[in-house]
């Protein structure tokens, strides 16, 4: 009985990362974000940091967890609280790298989290409890998202005119773009790039639009 209650004491691997992107998003921040604040290696929190490729698991440095704290100005004792989620600030919602959300089985018919490879990530609190977030990779839609910034989509959250959207299609293509006008007939989308052409799709190539309501910087 001691030994097991001295285990379930013990932080694991998840408890740790998950406690870091608590401090980054209290902050507005990604986990880039809060590396390059810190003056670490932009990548130092990222995701694809976190298990090697041969499946270990990979633990962050002390030394980059006392830099991350210094950066935000926060202490080991927030970094504490911040592990058993007690600070009311956010919730953790799933998470799933924006190269991965165009597979099969990523999303169900109604375009929430569905299947393997997603994650979960501390972001600030919002209304709609069907919250996603992806997690931009490359620099093609800079400079408006950037490699390593964070996408907050809201699935129930009402969409207008000049909102930007993700859109999925039925051959399961994601487009990140503004919406310039919906009909029931189709959709008219403007690419983050504004050199390039708008784009009009029908409605029954879309199988599912949600709003952009938060990002990280």
């Amino acid at each position: 009985m001691v030994r097991q209650a001295k285990a379930q004491r013990m932080l694991t691997h998840d408890q740790i990362w998950v406690a870091l992107d608590r401090l980054a998003a209290r902050a507005g921040l990604s986990p880039s974000g809060l590396a390059k604040r810190a003056g670490l290696d932009p990548t130092t929190f990222n995701r694809s940091k976190r298990v090697t490729p041969d499946g270990r698991e990979r633990w962050p440095s002390t030394e980059s967890i006392a830099k991350a704290l210094a950066a935000t100005g926060d202490s080991i004792d927030t970094f504490a609280r911040l592990i058993d989620d007690e600070t009311g600030n956010g919730r953790s919602v799933p998470l799933l790298g924006l190269a991965l959300a165009g597979t099969s089985g990523a999303f169900d018919e109604s375009g929430l989290p569905s299947g393997k490879g997603w994650t979960e990530v501390a972001l600030p609190t919002v209304e709609d409890s069907q919250t996603f977030a992806l997690e931009i990779a490359g620099d093609a839609l800079a400079p408006t998202y950037r490699d390593g910034d964070v996408i907050l989509v809201s699935p129930g959250t009402a969409i207008r005119k000049g909102d930007r959207v993700v859109v999925k299609t039925t051959a399961g293509e994601v487009t990140i773009a503004t919406l310039k006008r919906r009909t029931t007939k189709s959709l008219e989308l403007q690419p983050l790039d504004a050199a390039q052409a708008e784009r009009t799709m029908a409605t029954g190539e879309v199988a599912w639009i949600a709003r952009i309501v938060w990002a990280s910087q």
